[in-house]
């Protein structure tokens, strides 16, 4: 049966997913790209062995599809202007697995190299749960970002696993992931941490 994760989901000390301002040339909103630098940079082994290297890895692990929302997709607002963007990953995005989008605005769906196929969801989140279900084939289903999608899922007690990477940085000002969460309510009791390279990671289970 598939879970609903949230998994290698960057995190500031002070509880902020995003920074503010987020944009064309920020975006992950200003000093946001901070919050990923365990991700990116995770040793200077060419072969990256390691705790956060681990964790990202096992992010990858068993995904039959991903939910994100509008902006982590991209920065155009409002009605599609055209079919021109095509998110901020290229010609081969790393996803590989269905990917749905969630939208207030209609788009027909576009095959990318490498296997990821964009769908665009505009009946709200549990159209898009019901939809990934299928597609994940009993594979899990990964909610990507950004913070007002986790809210969504978490608010409505979708969510079974949440693996977070808390960056050593304060960024002050953004989009706060625990703002109005009330974790315990939620069904995590289940905690681990593990001490990685560049972060902090925290795995909360129900």
């Amino acid at each position: 049966m598939s879970k609903v994760k949230v998994a290698a989901f960057s995190v500031s000390l002070d509880g902020f997913g995003a920074g503010a301002h987020q944009d064309v040339e920020n975006p992950l909103g200003i000093r946001g790209e901070e919050l990923h630098t365990w991700m990116f940079e995770r040793t200077s082994n060419v072969e990256n062995t390691g705790v956060d290297d681990d964790f990202v890895k096992k992010s990858m692990e068993n995904i039959g599809a991903w939910i994100m929302g509008r902006n982590m997709f991209g920065p155009v607002r409002g009605p599609w202007p055209d079919a021109e963007w095509k998110g901020w990953w290229g010609q081969k995005p790393p996803y590989h697995v269905p990917v749905f989008v969630l939208t207030h605005h209609p788009r027909e769906s576009f095959e990318m190299e490498g296997g990821t196929t964009f769908h665009f969801v505009t009946g709200g989140i549990e159209a898009a749960l019901e939809k990934s279900e299928k597609a994940a084939n009993g594979k899990d289903i990964r909610i990507g970002g950004g913070v007002s999608t986790i809210h969504q899922f978490l608010q409505a007690g979708c969510i079974d696993e949440m693996h977070l990477a808390f960056a050593p940085i304060f960024l002050g000002s953004g989009e706060h992931l625990f703002s109005g969460i009330d974790i315990p309510a939620m069904g995590f009791h289940q905690i681990e941490k593990f001490n990685g390279e560049r972060a902090t990671h925290i795995i909360l289970k129900k």
